[in-house]
């Protein structure tokens, strides 16, 4: 992979100021302050939020405790999508702190999985991982890696270690010369718009021709609506880690770069406010 390190960094130690509030209804024996953090975007809502819990547990009677969760007006945010993905997707033009309720009751079964432990973020985060290799090289890296290589890769996202990370997922990231890209690349298209999860599908960075194929040849490809609007006005963002590449940038520098622990590319497709 091309080493721009200095990006890659940026992209780990990114951080959305977030200001957490108790839902009104919930029962506590005194006033619950709002709790702040600092919140990695690459990380999980559920890997982070331990302090939250511990926070707002103290004012509240234990027997109305049961599994937390969140959400941001109205919306109950999907642990098992990273931070930044929720953020650019439901709150990325609306003024910081980032504004989010926790719940300790009537969790949303149609909404949101149960997360009972690390183990279940560990186990989706690994699966993504798998899932991202096997359109890139075949599954053949992450088969050749050991126990203790995964093992790494997780401890470094949980515990926040760049370099603990990124001395393994480098691995992730390198092709044959002669290939010149990865096989496919491992993305996600989110639009805020619908009620669909995300889209999907195979797509080579490299074209027939040789040339390298842009963000703007996937979104064609794929969303074509979120670049090329019927009446010529442009009414959406499309954003990744909180900034709008431009569309001529080769997809397969954004997937070696801009992609998330997980190893997918996760772009948000956006209103573009109206102000």
């Amino acid at each position: 992979m091309t080493d721009d390190k200095d990006v890659l960094r940026d992209v780990w130690f990114g951080r959305i100021p977030t200001c957490f509030t108790l839902y009104q209804d919930e029962i506590t024996e005194r006033e619950a302050e709002p709790y702040y953090l600092l919140l990695p975007r690459i990380s999980y809502l559920t890997l982070v939020t331990d302090k939250v819990k511990k926070h707002f547990q103290k004012v509240m009677r234990q027997e109305e405790v049961s599994e937390i969760w969140f959400e941001y007006e109205g919306t109950p945010l999907k642990w098992h999508y990273p931070i930044g993905l929720l953020f650019d997707l439901h709150a990325s033009n609306t003024a910081l702190p980032w504004s989010i309720t926790v719940h300790f009751k009537n969790f949303p079964e149609k909404d949101l999985l149960h997360c009972h432990s690390k183990d279940v973020i560990e186990a989706h985060f690994m699966a993504c991982i798998k899932e991202a290799d096997a359109l890139k090289h075949k599954s053949q890296v992450i088969n050749e890696m050991q126990k203790k290589d995964h093992k790494q890769l997780w401890m470094g996202l949980q515990n926040d270690k760049f370099e603990q990370f990124w001395a393994i997922n480098r691995k992730l990231m390198e092709y044959p010369p002669e290939d010149s890209g990865f096989r496919y690349i491992p993305f996600r298209i989110y639009q805020a718009t619908t009620e669909r999860p995300f889209i999907q599908k195979l797509f080579r960075p490299i074209a027939s021709g040789g040339q390298l194929h842009t963000l703007g040849d996937l979104l064609k490809d794929v969303c074509p609506g979120a670049i090329t609007p019927e009446d010529g006005e442009q009414k959406t963002q499309v954003m990744i880690h909180g900034i709008e590449p431009m569309l001529e940038t080769p997809i397969q520098w954004l997937s070696e770069h801009m992609s998330y622990p997980d190893n997918f590319l996760h772009i948000s497709i956006i209103p573009r406010p109206t102000d």
